[in-house]
């Protein structure tokens, strides 16, 4: 038995290490390496790996968008992800993007080898500490959080609906039928709006007020 394997990950001192600890056990292969999620997507397509471990925050762009296309075109493949994030909305958002996986980086070595073993056998691996996630709601925001959805329009708080669920701008264009450039337009208030910096940002708001509820099924 053969378990192939792509290390993606941007950090070449991070991709060494996995290799050497992958490399102790005989059953797992890693087959090839990627620094950006552009060339995950092709090691995925080039080589069909079982399993890809990725990590989240990989330059170029965002993971959320990666992940489908990674899958859409290795199809086969189960995706762990690896993360230094322990937040339950992100966690959410990648298991219904399509992960089969996802573990922190300061997990032991051994749990790694554990969570590429679950995840190849077709079931679903969560970080212990991210247990809870799967059966508990994301909590509400506080009246201290960022700005309340009433102040989006309705056509914003359908493209944050798209960004959070991973569509690139080219496609939230396409499925409303309006320009990239219009897309670009609605991200940037939307950000401004809700006081907001980063995908992640928008994937925890929300999270947190209903918008998206990520404790869907896929």
């Amino acid at each position: 038995m053969s378990i192939r394997i792509v290390i993606a990950d941007d950090h070449r001192i991070l991709r060494a290490g996995l290799k050497t600890l992958l490399s102790t056990d005989s059953n797992l292969e890693v087959v090839g390496e990627a620094a950006n999620f552009e060339e995950t997507i092709q090691r995925a397509q080039e080589l069909h790996p079982d399993i890809v471990i990725m990590d989240i925050g990989m330059p170029g762009m965002d993971g959320l968008a990666a992940l489908p296309l990674l899958l859409q075109g290795a199809p086969q493949t189960r995706v762990l992800m690896l993360t230094m994030h322990e937040d339950n909305a992100i966690l959410q958002a990648y298991l219904r993007a399509g992960a089969s996986g996802y573990i922190i980086k300061r997990a032991a070595e051994s749990e790694l080898i554990d969570a590429i073993y679950v995840v190849w056998r077709g079931m679903i691996y969560v970080h212990p500490s991210l247990m809870r996630a799967l059966i508990t709601p994301p909590s509400k925001a506080s009246p201290a959080d960022s700005s309340e959805p009433e102040s989006l329009t309705s056509r914003e708080a359908e493209v944050l609906r798209l960004i959070v669920q991973g569509y690139t701008n080219r496609q939230i264009g396409g499925s409303l039928n309006i320009s990239v450039r219009t897309v670009e337009t609605h991200r940037s208030n939307i950000m401004d709006k809700l006081n907001l910096h980063s995908r992640v940002d928008l994937v925890r708001y929300a999270a947190q007020h209903g918008i998206v509820k990520m404790d869907d099924g896929h």
